[in-house]
């Protein structure tokens, strides 16, 4: 079972963790990290503070500056760190900022929301919380299934076209909010005077130092080097915006598994609903024996947060059973992810979730369609007239 946090100091891995992928977030936020300037953000400081701490108490060297707690966040796995961390919490790979690309990886933004007061998770669920709300009060279920489908399959707009989305009657209860969850994109990522999209998942890339390009979406990784495709000019019309990286992380990037899902569903002639009463799980399938599966897709790095982070699936609307389903690229790039997940679980999400990777969870609505379906004769009927 995983330790309690109610055990551990400041110092101690849990917690300074935390604490160390918040300070990453927050310099992130005032600039491309590495170039930014003293003061240090509060966060950081106290980052550094009980880093050098946790480094001191083990007779370790300590980083000496925030940009040095910045360099052991790209080049040292969190499991090299003098931290004491339950087992199976970090991957012998996990970092804290991407190596190639240096930016904060998803495992830091999954730190940083494993915090109960994260302002990571506050933005992220007040800002959908928002879009919910509103259409809740007019009433308008199809414009929140919209609004998930626009930040899924675009979340590159030019500013001219978030307008023209705007103005659709179907997004006329999310009036103003589009302008709040798309800003301009990082001028960083622009190579010669243009921004370029991922061929695969959309979002825009990052330019490497060697010509080629980065995707943060780890599908797109695991499938091998980025694809360009589309390119905008910075000032293509009126700029080029690009959803928010929380939004990114833990809307879009899950929910092009969503959709990828619902096409695997509807390819076996189901009819799964997206986001059934404005998202109170991700997709609600029902079999034709009448049964209801409700299902969250759930698109981390790291199944050791995501275990711990997960909650009940919501009973409105009500169905059968409640499953949560891992993409086939994190099962790929980690076998015995769907066991961690399930060993970090509380035993609330335990006793009323099942855990599957997406290949098992298709293998397991394939079986439930062909018991449904009619058997052949393999007994000896009688003839017509001879009972």
């Amino acid at each position: 079972m995983p330790t309690t946090d109610s055990a551990l100091a400041p110092h101690q891995g849990l917690t300074l963790l935390r604490t160390v992928a918040t300070a990453v977030l927050d310099l992130d936020a005032l600039s491309e990290l590495g170039a930014f300037t003293l003061p240090y953000p509060p966060e950081a400081q106290r980052a550094l503070d009980r880093t050098a701490l946790a480094c001191l108490l083990r007779g370790a060297d300590p980083p000496l500056s925030v940009s040095d707690l910045l360099v052991w966040c790209r080049r040292r796995p969190v499991t090299e760190w003098p931290l004491d961390l339950p087992e199976d919490l970090a991957g012998s790979e996990d970092r804290l900022i991407d190596e190639d690309a240096c930016v904060p990886t998803d495992l830091c933004y999954e730190w940083a929301v494993d915090r109960p007061d994260s302002a990571t998770e506050q933005i992220d669920r007040a800002l959908i919380g928002l879009a919910m709300d509103r259409c809740r009060l007019a009433n308008a279920p199809a414009s929140y299934v919209a609004f998930r489908r626009l930040l899924v399959e675009h979340p590159v707009l030019t500013r001219d076209k978030a307008g023209e989305i705007a103005l659709e009657p179907v997004f006329t209860p999310l009036d103003g909010l589009l302008e709040r969850i798309y800003l301009p994109a990082p001028v960083g990522w622009a190579r010669g005077g243009r921004f370029t999209s991922c061929r695969r998942c959309r979002t825009l890339l990052a330019p490497m130092r060697d010509d080629g390009w980065w995707c943060e979406n780890a599908r797109c990784r695991y499938r091998g080097d980025a694809l360009a495709g589309p390119a905008y000019d910075e000032a293509e019309g009126g700029g080029v915006l690009l959803l928010t990286r929380p939004l990114r992380l833990f809307v879009t990037a899950p929910g092009v598994a969503e959709l990828r899902l619902e096409r695997a569903l509807s390819r076996l002639g189901l009819a799964p609903e997206l986001w059934p009463n404005y998202d109170a799980y991700d997709l609600r399938v029902t079999l034709p024996d009448g049964r209801v599966w409700a299902v969250d897709v759930k698109d981390w790095a790291n199944p050791a947060l995501l275990g711990r982070n997960a909650t009940p699936l919501p009973i409105d609307p009500p169905y059968d059973q409640a499953f949560l389903v891992v993409p086939y690229h994190r099962t790929a790039l980690r076998n015995d992810y769907v066991a961690v997940v399930r060993r970090f679980l509380t035993t609330d999400v335990r006793t009323r979730t099942t855990v599957l990777s997406q290949r098992q969870f298709m293998a397991k609505v394939r079986a439930a369609l062909a018991d449904a379906q009619p058997r052949p004769f393999s007994g000896n009927r009688p003839e017509d007239g001879h009972a």
